[in-house]
């Protein structure tokens, strides 16, 4: 995934602050059915990606949706302000949406750790989405952000990540004394199972493998990581990725603005979010297969975790999780919805 988050103004709403948040909402007028509404958004994704190209898609959808009334001027990571500032300045009202991954903002909202992905959790992407729209996933989400002047549209939900790895690793068990990136809950949970745990950027993920600064690594699905060309530095793929065995990215809008949509935008831009997560699965499910065929053949050897060996260890990586949730009231009602779900899905006893 793109680049960690770690700002100390993130999460530190003044008195002040919650002020002018308040007082924006107060200032911005209802939308006029018929008025054109323009927008600027900033995504996770650089110019060119697959990701991307499905940011693109859900633009068009959203124009579609309103006939044109509602356009959204798509930023690619980066363009507008450094992707770690993307929380502040979509609060501070510099830009109204943005495409970005909770377990980002982990370390300050605690309960963003769940909203993102479960290590050793979901293992489809259909029963993470079905907490989001059947459990209140949805409107625990947007609980989370609206202290912060934000609102929570909706998730782009994916399966599997990878693991790549500069050595062997068979077991669980021998992640344990390896030197790994990762990110958000992942960064608890991996490091639970042994592993000294450095939060790089993405763009770094190459050359420190190359350079036998970590020896295993997450950092986006098979294309991605083939495109950058990870072949080249890490010998092995590790598969379940347990780190992120599924994935939930979020569009995230300034409240006020949003507040101020008439019904039907609100509904195009949820309704829209919904197909791209649909879509945006169903295409990574070709690509999964042919970039592992793309990456045996230059050489990297492909390594399957045992089924019984990923499932003995969900409830030590449950312990992790419960000490991701702190003692926060929100991430611990979510962690206890999860968990529900997970022993009526079989993954947990």
């Amino acid at each position: 995934m793109p680049i960690d988050i770690r700002r100390r103004s993130l999460f530190q709403l003044t008195a002040g602050g919650l002020v002018a948040v308040a007082a924006t909402r107060l200032a911005t007028p209802a939308i006029a059915q018929d008025s054109k509404v323009s927008w600027r958004m900033q995504s996770l994704w650089d110019g060119g990606t697959t990701p991307q190209k499905y940011e693109e898609i859900f633009v068009k959808k959203v124009a579609e949706k309103t006939g044109g009334a509602f356009e959204l001027k798509l930023f690619s990571a980066g363009q507008i302000v450094p992707p770690a500032q993307s929380f502040d300045a979509v609060r501070g009202g510099a830009f109204q949406l943005m495409k970005t991954f909770d377990g980002y903002t982990a370390g300050k909202i605690p309960a963003h750790a769940f909203t993102s992905t479960i290590p050793f959790g979901y293992k489809k992407s259909e029963d993470y989405a079905a907490w989001f729209y059947e459990l209140g996933g949805i409107d625990m989400a947007r609980e989370s952000y609206a202290p912060a002047g934000l609102h929570y549209i909706a998730p782009t939900i994916y399966d599997q990540e990878p693991i790549h790895s500069k050595v062997e690793i068979h077991t669980v068990a021998d992640f344990s004394g390896k030197k790994g990136r990762f990110t958000g809950l992942a960064s608890t949970v991996m490091g639970a199972f042994g592993v000294a745990v450095t939060p790089l950027p993405t763009s770094e993920v190459y050359s420190a493998l190359d350079k036998g600064l970590i020896d295993i690594a997450d950092r986006g699905d098979l294309q991605a990581n083939l495109d950058a060309g990870l072949a080249e530095v890490a010998r092995y793929i590790i598969l379940p990725g347990v780190h992120q065995p599924t994935t939930a990215t979020s569009y995230v809008a300034n409240k006020a603005a949003f507040d101020g949509l008439p019904d039907d935008f609100k509904q195009a831009l949820a309704d829209s979010a919904k197909e791209v997560s649909d879509e945006y699965q169903a295409n990574k499910t070709k690509t999964d297969a042919s970039a592992l065929e793309a990456f045996k053949k230059a050489g990297v050897t492909v390594i399957e975790l045992d089924e019984a060996d990923v499932t003995g260890s969900r409830a030590k990586a449950a312990e992790a999780w419960r000490t991701a949730a702190k003692s926060d009231a929100l991430a611990n009602k979510i962690l206890d919805s999860q968990i529900a779900q997970m022993k009526k899905l079989g993954l947990l006893t």
